[in-house]
């Protein structure tokens, strides 16, 4: 008779007919790199060659269909989905690797690394030199970030026309751990108008750039890893480049970049509601409240901060007020919607300690519910407050007294909330566990230390220590960031399902 456990495991044998679609579709994805590959004439002797993406494509197309053919299909629950979640970004990430190894020649855990990063949007690099890498690898980073921007699942469901429960299950394993609304009716037609939208931006964005003054392939790679929040740039300086090198309208680029960055940390459904005519939603509702006024403050504090510190030092005219608006702006939008672009470096003694700490609570914080922006969101972060307010409001009440927690007017249930405190919980204990980690296999210090793991897990970028130092860093570190990045963008849910199911498996 056949034991329980080996039973259990012939149940769940469907999920890799799931797993075979992914890995089919990864493997077609790898082959878009080949057109800027031929395009920019690099597959000669001194550039990459084909195989640089061939190799993975053809790895994965061929695997993936004869997995799919070996495995039947079947709905899968919500436990089904979580893992099925977690197994496809794990293969997705191995596989976005193996072009970084074979065209870079880079260690196994620094192309693993660099593709998490890419497909969690985090924008963290362990690269150097992009300025002279090969425009079909740098390419292939920013692609990365455009794919995982909405999420590699919703982009599966879109294209594979999977609807019904079985897109709703592994849209609610990816999406993220909230009661949201949807902006029509059927998991299939939101896929639809979240894409459309997408699109939308990232055509208007590479519009914008190309028009402000970049190059046609600098104009893609950021339409790409802007409105994805993702923060890869085609230059070492990020898009400081263009200042750096006294291009006419690098003020331009900049605000551009502002916009869609901003556009990008804002729920989809809100840029729904304004496209079909609802204008007012921008500013209406608890969390987009919230959200402009977390990046207004944020806003006035550094200028005041900068203000303060170098008020007997700088000499201040229209220009220097304008430069420090300009660089405030653009790094409180940056790190607020998880960006990571940089125009000034949050290490730089521009922003003093005050703004620097300012800039680890956006870390923490991230954009909104619904957004392609990463951190623990704005929405959950204005529950936990609301939830304070509420038990002060309680202790002046008899016992017996019913005070509910209300956000745009609707009842916030308990199972909610309990939710919420357990996902902060978890991941503040995650933040402070990278941090020790990070300090106790390097020299950096306890703030650095917080610092790249409050990075790593809110798919930010930025670090207080320098991209070298972050280089040369110990596997163990890299791998908790690894971690730490993955357990961000798919929040934390679905790895400790996939985790646990291992470890009861053993």
């Amino acid at each position: 008779m056949l034991s329980t456990p080996w039973v259990s495991f012939k149940e769940h044998l469907y999920l890799f007919n799931f797993i075979g679609a992914i890995l089919t579709l990864m493997g077609l994805f790898l082959l878009i790199p080949l057109i800027p590959l031929w395009l920019l004439d690099e597959g000669g002797p001194e550039g990459i060659s084909v195989w640089t993406f061939l190799v993975p494509a053809c790895f994965a197309i061929i695997s993936g269909l004869a997995i799919q053919r070996g495995f039947s299909y079947q709905t899968p629950s919500i436990r089904d989905a979580m893992i099925i979640t977690a197994l496809g970004w794990i293969l997705v990430c191995f596989l976005g690797a193996i072009p970084y190894q074979l065209g870079l020649h880079k260690s196994f855990i620094d192309a693993l690394f660099e593709s998490v990063s890419g497909f969690t949007t985090t924008g963290i690099t362990v690269f150097e030199g992009l300025d002279t890498m090969p425009g079909s690898i740098l390419f292939w980073r920013s692609f990365t970030q455009w794919l995982g921007g909405l999420g590699i699942l919703s982009f599966f469901i879109l294209v594979s026309f999977r609807g019904g429960s079985a897109a709703a299950a592994l849209f609610s394993a990816e999406g993220h751990k909230i009661s949201i609304s949807r902006p029509v009716p059927g998991i299939f037609n939101t896929m639809k108008i979240l894409w459309g939208l997408y699109i939308l931006f990232t055509i208007s964005s590479f519009l914008c750039f190309l028009a402000a003054g970049m190059t046609l392939f600098d104009a893609l790679n950021h339409c790409f890893t802007c409105i994805s929040t993702g923060g890869f740039s085609t230059h070492d300086a990020s898009l400081a480049y263009w200042s750096q090198n006294q291009y006419p309208h690098a003020w331009l680029i900049e605000y551009i970049a502002v916009l869609f960055m901003l556009a990008g940390g804002i729920s989809f459904l809100v840029h729904f509601k304004v496209i079909t005519g609802d204008i007012k939603a921008l500013f209406t509702g608890f969390e987009i409240r919230f959200y402009w006024l977390i990046a207004g403050g944020a806003l006035l504090l550094v200028c005041l901060d900068h203000c303060k510190v170098f008020a007997e030092t700088q000499t201040w005219d229209v220009k220097t007020l304008h430069h420090l608006f300009r660089s405030a702006l653009f790094q409180v939008s940056s790190l607020l919607t998880s960006t990571g672009y940089l125009t000034t470096n949050i290490n730089d003694p521009f922003f003093p300690p005050l703004s620097k700490q300012i800039f680890l609570a956006l870390m923490i914080t991230g954009g909104c519910v619904g957004s392609t922006a990463g951190g623990l969101k704005v929405l959950r972060i204005g529950l936990l407050a609301r939830l304070f307010a509420v038990q002060l409001q309680r202790i002046s009440l008899p016992r017996a007294a019913v005070v509910p927690l209300l956000l745009s007017g609707k009842v916030i249930s308990s199972a909610e909330i309990e939710r919420v405190a357990a996902l902060f919980w978890i991941w503040m204990t995650i933040i402070v566990g990278g941090a020790f980690a990070t300090t106790a296999f390097s020299d950096l210090g306890p703030w650095q230390g917080l610092s790249g793991m409050a990075s790593a897990m809110g798919n930010m970028g930025p670090f207080y220590f320098s991209v070298h130092e972050m280089v040369s860093l110990h596997w163990v570190i890299k791998l908790t960031y690894i971690l730490g990045m993955l357990a961000g963008r798919l929040e934390i849910i679905p790895l400790a399902v996939l985790f646990g199911t291992i470890l009861r498996r053993r």
